[in-house]
Order: C-alpha cells, then structure tokens, then sequence
C-alpha cells in the first residue's frame, strides 16, 4: 500500500474511533437523561448504541485484527481436547495430595528452623 492510502485509512480510521467514542458518549449520557423512562427501553436504547459502535469499530484496521483473532482463537478452542470427567477428578486429588504433601514438608522444616533459632537465641 502506498503512503496516501495508508495516510487515508489511517484518518477514517479516526474517525471511526471518534464516531464509537460519540456512540458510547451518548449512551452514557442518554441512560442519565432518561433516567424517568422504564429501564426496559433505556437498555435496548444501549444495545442498539453499543451495537452501532461496535459495528463501526469492527470497521477499522485495528477492530478487524480484533475480529479476526477472536475467530482464530474460537477455531483454536475448538481444536482442544478436554479432559473426562475421571480425568479431571482424578488431576485434582494429585494436585490436593501434593499440596498438603508440601505444606507438611514446609510446617516441618519452619518448626525445625524455628527450634534451631530459638537454641541459639535463647
């Protein structure tokens, strides 16, 4: 791409960002002055506001990367092999078993560093 159209994107893309910006902004603001109507019709108001904005946003480079990450990583999950039921039961008890494991080991070596002290001070 040459430096004009980068320089052109690059200021649609501001604006875009100050459109989701004044989209937000009014959503804000809109639930603040309309805080009297029902909330039922304040929340679809912030709805359609939010999906406009992000709408606009997926509009940009940036919003686009986002939106193709968020597709890879959704193909990626789906790539996972999750561990059964007994798997994970049996993954947690071994974790358990080694953490009281430890934490007798280390009660242990304190009290036994702690009586040492306590023979040289006291």
């Amino acid at each position: 791409m040459n430096a004009k159209a980068e320089s052109k994107d690059s200021r649609l893309d501001i604006l875009k960002w100050s459109v989701v910006a004044v989209l937000v902004a009014v959503a804000v603001v809109g639930n603040q002055y309309f805080a009297a109507t029902p909330v039922l019709y304040r929340v679809l108001g912030i709805v359609a506001l939010a999906a406009g904005a992000i709408f606009v946003a997926l509009q940009t480079a940036k919003g686009g990367a986002f939106f193709a990450l968020a597709k890879d990583a959704r193909t990626e999950i789906r790539k996972v092999v999750w561990p059964t039921r007994q798997e994970t039961t049996q993954t947690t008890l071994i974790v358990v078993a080694v953490v009281l494991v430890m934490s007798l080991l280390l009660w242990g070596v304190d009290s036994l560093l702690g009586w040492l002290v306590s023979l040289i001070v006291g």
